[in-house]
């Protein structure tokens, strides 16, 4: 018998901004706007950062606190529609064994002069090294970063 396990779970998360779609868009989509607030957590070592805003394109983020595990993230841009929506697959892996495999959806909604974000996400988590309890509770701390980082914008 094998202890490997895959726990599936899905989750959503809104967040409403002061700010109108094509501005919340493009702190997606472009990797100057995207680092302020899509980055490592203080105190990490950033080993690599690449983004390819494109359908197909591809996106890396790598590292880890000083002589701890290196954290990876992978994804691929599936489907993209400017100021309306963005479709990516990811894989997170801890110290190169992968830990789990997401669909995520981004959808901008306008709401009167602002924007009503929802993402929602599919997950596979991976015999016990990641959860999805997890995965909701750092996705709504970006979200949170991310409208701090639009004020700035």
């Amino acid at each position: 018998m094998s202890d490997h396990i895959v726990n599936h779970a899905d989750f959503t998360l809104e967040r409403t901004y002061d700010a109108p779609p094509a501005k919340v868009y493009r702190a997606f989509a472009d990797p100057e706007a995207k680092a302020q607030w899509f980055g490592s957590p203080e105190g990490w070592v950033e080993e690599e950062v690449s983004i390819d805003f494109r359908v197909g394109g591809r996106e890396v983020s790598a590292g880890g606190p000083a002589g701890g595990p290196v954290h990876r993230y992978e994804a691929t841009y599936q489907d993209i529609l400017p100021n309306e929506r963005i479709i990516s697959t990811y894989s997170m892996f801890m110290d190169g064994t992968l830990t789990s495999v997401s669909v995520s959806a981004i959808e901008f909604v306008p709401d009167g002069d602002g924007t009503r974000l929802v993402l929602t996400e599919h997950g596979a988590y991976l015999d016990g090294e990641d959860s999805a309890a997890g995965r909701e509770h750092g996705t709504g701390e970006l979200l949170d970063a991310l409208g701090t980082a639009l004020k700035n914008m």
